[in-house]
């Protein structure tokens, strides 16, 4: 039994997102009767955030689930796995902690000047699918919000050449586990909010690059409150538009052969 869950039952802006994550489960259909859950918790507000509205979520739904936390220790000389083992723990929450040596790899084989952040994030999805499997969850959720899915749709138009960003649900790369995202309606502004109202115990993954957005990002971050002054609704509008796609209206080859087949 969560007691943080239980302090916060009656606040309007817990209300507002346990709302917007259960929207998000219906819409994709995220959580199935007898699904067994990893929720990838690494010390940040979002994954705690995520953590505790799926509790608040597991307990109030028609349907029987499971959650486990799985934190995955990277290797960062100071990095505060007691605190976030002592806040699952005195929350109640089944959790899995993982320590591995990434960091003495990431130094070995990082070349001089590329970003850590890559690496990093390919070596701990590893490392999540494989504890997942591990613990008998056929399901990884993470911490992903509404700004992500957005900064994400614009970095791959911007310096990729590709219409894509996140999907609130697909099968991972080991072809086993499906990664879902119950965060993809929720604003960070909120989770920010929300997580200093909860006074959430925030860990730095302690990384040397901790606590710097990746630069192009950060453009995007800048590039996306300067459009908000003239258009209060735009990431409303662009999360939308992931999810309004008109096919016959783009330029990609493969889609008019497609719709060729089709007809």
């Amino acid at each position: 039994m969560s007691n943080l869950l239980n302090e916060l039952k009656g606040d309007p802006l817990f209300r507002k997102l346990r709302h917007q994550v259960g929207r998000a489960v219906a819409d994709f259909g995220l959580i199935a009767e007898g699904d067994r859950i990893a929720v990838a918790v690494s010390g940040g507000k979002d994954s705690y955030t995520l953590l505790l509205l799926l509790e608040e979520l597991r307990r109030r739904a028609p349907i029987s689930f499971e959650l486990v936390a799985v934190n995955i220790d990277s290797g960062y000389p100071g990095y505060q796995t007691a605190v976030i083992e002592g806040f699952l723990r005195d929350n109640g929450f089944s959790c899995r902690m993982v320590p591995t040596e990434h960091y003495a790899i990431i130094q070995e084989k990082r070349r001089p000047g590329s970003s850590y952040c890559s690496i990093c994030a390919r070596f701990k999805r590893g490392a999540l699918y494989t504890a997942a499997q591990e613990l008998g969850c056929n399901k990884l959720a993470l911490g992903h919000h509404a700004d992500d899915f957005i900064e994400t749709l614009l970095l791959n138009q911007f310096f990729v050449g590709s219409l894509k960003a996140m999907s609130a649900s697909m099968l991972a790369d080991n072809g086993v586990t499906t990664v879902i995202r119950p965060l993809v309606y929720v604003a960070e502004a909120d989770i920010i909010a929300f997580s200093q109202q909860a006074a959430l115990p925030v860990v730095c993954c302690r990384c040397p690059v901790c606590g710097t957005a990746d630069l192009q990002r950060k453009r995007m971050k800048r590039l996306l409150k300067e459009l908000e002054q003239d258009i209060p609704h735009v990431k409303s509008s662009l999360l939308k538009a992931i999810s309004n796609v008109h096919p016959r209206h783009l330029l990609d080859p493969s889609l008019r052969r497609q719709d060729t087949l089709a007809g």
